[in-house]
Order: structure tokens, then sequence, then C-alpha cells
């Protein structure tokens, strides 16, 4: 039995051995993807470790997320980059709207056509000759700002009920047509004139008032007239008008 012992012993330790050599072998076994990884869906990482999530060399995302920072960073960078050119685009847009500064009147004249409300009327005295009978028509500039008129008048005798008396006057021919610029309470007049009723024996009206329509505008100016009577119809009842001159015609 005493030779006996080391025998065993020997068998024992090479049981031993033997099984630690076949539990070696089995937990390599079990990890054998090492070498070859295989990804694996839903994983922040590949099986195995491996940091490549398609063998590219791009880093993979990871649960502490530094891969997505370092990812990020860059991006960061050419997006503040690029705001900052965008603000200066903006300033440059800017500096284009500035051109709105200039002034587009510069080119305006200083002085525009007079309308109605800014005006007076009034008929002058009469100037009589061969056989006509001539008044000035008057305007007057009472506004606070220099205007202009230019051309004909319109006018119409009318009664006390606001009735026209008599055909629209003609315009004069033969005339030249001046643009009359008026300082605040200078004058410019046109002619009113027509053949005397009792020499040309046209029907006759005597009107209460004349209504004037100051050049290139619509609403009117009544003037009272004084003058007596005027004719209406018949033969030589026309009544003509010239353009506007300076002054008061007197």
């Amino acid at each position: 039995m005493a030779n006996s012992s080391p025998s065993l012993r020997r068998a024992a330790l090479l049981v031993s051995a033997v099984a630690a050599l076949g539990l070696t072998t089995a937990c390599g076994g079990g990890s054998g993807t090492v070498s070859s990884p295989q990804t694996q869906s839903g994983t922040a990482a590949p099986a195995g470790g491996d940091t490549t999530a398609d063998g590219s060399g791009t880093p993979a995302a990871t649960s502490s997320g530094t891969g997505s920072t370092t990812g990020s960073a860059p991006a960061a960078s050419g997006s503040s980059t690029s705001s900052s050119s965008g603000s200066g685009g903006s300033s440059g847009s800017g500096g284009s709207g500035g051109s709105g500064g200039t002034s587009t009147n510069s080119g305006t004249p200083s002085s525009s056509r007079c309308h109605t409300s800014e005006l007076s009327a009034k008929v002058g005295g009469n100037d009589p000759g061969a056989g006509q009978e001539n008044f000035p028509i008057v305007l007057t500039n009472a506004s606070g700002r220099t205007c202009t008129v230019r051309g004909y008048p319109g006018a119409a005798f009318a009664s006390a009920s606001g009735a026209q008396l008599g055909p629209d006057p003609q315009r004069a021919t033969g005339t030249t047509v001046t643009t009359v610029t008026l300082k605040p309470g200078q004058s410019a007049w046109a002619g009113l004139s027509f053949s005397n009723p009792e020499i040309s024996g046209a029907k006759t009206a005597t009107p209460a008032t004349l209504v004037v329509t100051p050049p290139d505008e619509k609403d009117p100016l009544k003037v009272k007239w004084t003058n007596g009577t005027v004719p209406v119809s018949g033969n030589a009842s026309s009544v003509r008008l010239s353009v506007f001159s300076a002054g008061t015609g007197a």
C-alpha cells in the first residue's frame, strides 16, 4: 500500500490537471465572439467591447455620451460661426435700409398748385370799351405758403337759388398760358368779358353770384355779383374768359 500511494497521488494530480484544462477550454468557448464582434440591435456598443459601430473606425455613441459630445463640438463651433456671419448679413441689410434716410422730397418744388381752400376771390371794377364789359376775376393767396395758378378759371353766373344763368363761358383764344406764382397775399387775375346787352340786344338776367372755380380744382368760390344785368341768351350772349396773369387787373 505504501508503494501505491505515490502512484495514486500522481493519478489524482493528473485527473485534476485534466479537469482544470477542460474548464479552461469551456470558458474560452463561451467568449468566442471576442475576435469577431457582431453588432447587436439596441446596444450602445457592439458585443465584445468593440468601440466602432461598423468597423469604419468612427467612434460609436456610448452610454456615457462621450462620443456624442465629441462629435457635436465641431458642429457647435460651426453653428456659432454661421450665426455670426448671419448677424453680419443682417447688419449689412440694415446698412442698405439706411438709404431710406435720403429725403424723397429733395426734388420736389417748394410751391405747388393753389387749392380752392387756400384762395379768396373777388370781381374787380368794370373796364368797358368798344361795346364790351370787362371785369377781372381776382384770386388771392390766403394761405401761409407759396402756390401757383395756371390757365383759365371756371365761371358761371347763378341765381339766388343757385341755378346757372346762361350758357357756359367760352375761352378766349390767342393768349399765352403761363404759371403764376403767388406768395401769401399775392393775386392773379383772369378777364371776364361780354358784349353790352343794351347794344347787342341779348336777353338778360341779373345774377346773385358769380361762381368761380380755380384752375384744376373742383370746389368753387362764390362771389357776390353787384354789376347789374348780364347776357343769358340771344345774339352776342357769349361770355368769354382769359387766362390768369399776375396782379389784380386794376
